[in-house]
């Protein structure tokens, strides 16, 4: 039986939630304009005034949000509130330029573990249930995003964080963790350090795994939920819209919902900014009404999916949105072809392999090549040289057929590709140190 943490939203008529959004949008379009000059600038020059914002429809009359807005105006230009009322500071890793800063207060803090708590709920969790939080802590929204859900239903959090991981898994058994919420390449990590301790999933107490903040295949799903004995389910967020909790699967596990009520999505052209209609494929699109420190506006994500508003046999009305399909900046452009590094993932786990890969772009004589290392399993390891050699040569076949271009498998031992405790590095361009 589904069970939901606030059931009167999340079975809401879509009349309700539509009312809601038109409500909710008109006052923080004009709180925004008051308050932040970044933005009543942007409408100003747009030609837009909050009263040409009454409901919904008229949303595409405002303008896009970039990242680039966030790093122009660090740390603290786009708060719409003073700071004595922020009583949180996140930031993204600015690992590509300054940090991304965001800033809660403590009514977003209340609706953001809300939102967490509906994700729990929709993976089976209760106030009965451990939550081992194997997310990062401290400016990194992911583990205090979990822990604060599972506070708010009343779960027991264990704020495990990242790293350490043979004590992860010592306190894994010892403790009875029932719920894992971690990335989900850390957790196929946590897997294999089981294995290596000499357990099996039958040794730990797992029943749900919420895994999130990286991209990952249905295939890898599978492999966790075979090597850890637990379903796992997804979740969506972004340090810019609030951190998880903005999007999470229910039991049918087809698609994830929106929080509707705090806030709108909409798919657009990534080219040319055009909304697009449900079920069309685009760049996914996010404006927060109910935050009040960091409000935004038509955020532009650069995860690319479809946006579905089909009945769900869970009881849900919130609209769905697909797991991203890519990102437009994560998109490698190899001799005119579009590769997602995704669609690499999918052929490497069909094959059998784990998912343990690196991409490394590069460029000769003006020539883009494209290799693929992939670690091999210990069973894959003990095979013959001829072996070996047949299985580079049925990988790079695969890869020509589903990418439309021949990429070099370079096939390595076990344990050699270096693991990471938060998000995984998939893609090396050694391009971009060439420019």
């Amino acid at each position: 039986m589904e069970r939901y943490y606030q059931k009167e939203i999340e079975t809401a008529s879509r009349e309700t939630i539509v009312s809601i959004q038109n409500e909710r949008l008109v006052a923080t379009v004009k709180r925004v304009y008051e308050n932040v000059p970044f933005y009543r600038d942007k409408m100003i020059e747009a030609g837009v005034k909050p009263e040409d914002i009454r409901s919904i429809d008229d949303l595409c009359k405002l303008p896009f949000s970039y990242k680039k807005d966030l790093r122009d105006t660090y740390p603290y230009g786009l708060f719409a509130v003073p700071m004595k009322d922020v009583v949180r500071i996140h930031a993204s890793s600015g690992t590509t330029g300054k940090q991304i800063v965001v800033g809660y207060t403590k009514h977003d803090l209340e609706i953001w573990n809300d939102c967490c708590a509906r994700a729990l709920t929709a993976a089976g969790c209760t106030s009965e249930d451990i939550v081992q939080v194997s997310y990062g802590y401290g400016l990194f929204t992911g583990g205090l995003g979990a822990d604060g859900g599972a506070m708010r239903l009343g779960a027991t959090a264990i704020p495990a964080s990242t790293g350490n991981t043979q004590r992860q898994i010592t306190i894994m058994h010892d403790f009875g963790s029932t719920v894992l919420c971690s990335t989900p390449s850390y957790a196929l990590h946590l897997a294999e350090v089981l294995e290596a301790s000499g357990m099996t999933k039958d040794d730990i107490h797992l029943k749900a795994g919420i895994f999130g903040a990286e991209p990952w295949t249905n295939e890898m799903r599978r492999q966790i939920e075979e090597k850890l004995g637990l379903k796992a389910y997804d979740i969506y967020g972004l340090t810019e819209v609030m951190g998880p909790g903005v999007a999470f699967e229910c039991s049918e596990q087809t698609g994830m919902h929106i929080n509707e009520d705090h806030f709108i999505v909409e798919v657009i052209d990534p080219d040319t900014g055009e909304v697009l209609p449900d079920g069309t494929q685009g760049e996914l699109v996010f404006t927060c009404i109910t935050k009040e420190a960091f409000p935004i506006l038509r955020y532009r994500t650069r995860d690319i999916g479809v946006i579905t508003r089909e009945k769900c046999a869970c009881g849900r009305t919130l609209v769905k949105m697909t797991k991203p399909r890519g990102r437009t900046d994560d998109m490698l452009i190899i001799r005119g072809v579009n590769v997602f590094p995704s669609q690499i993932e999918t052929v490497l786990l069909e094959k059998g392999y784990a998912a343990n890969y690196q991409i490394v772009v590069d460029r000769a004589n003006h020539t883009d090549s494209i290799e693929v290392q992939v670690e091999l399993t210990n069973e894959m390891f003990s095979d013959t040289v001829r072996d070996l050699a047949k299985r580079t040569k049925e990988l790079e076949a695969a890869l020509r057929t589903l990418l439309g271009i021949g990429a070099k498998v370079s096939l390595v031992e076990p344990n050699t590709i270096p693991r990471s405790e938060g998000k995984a590095v998939r893609v090396i361009d050694k391009r971009k140190l060439l420019d």
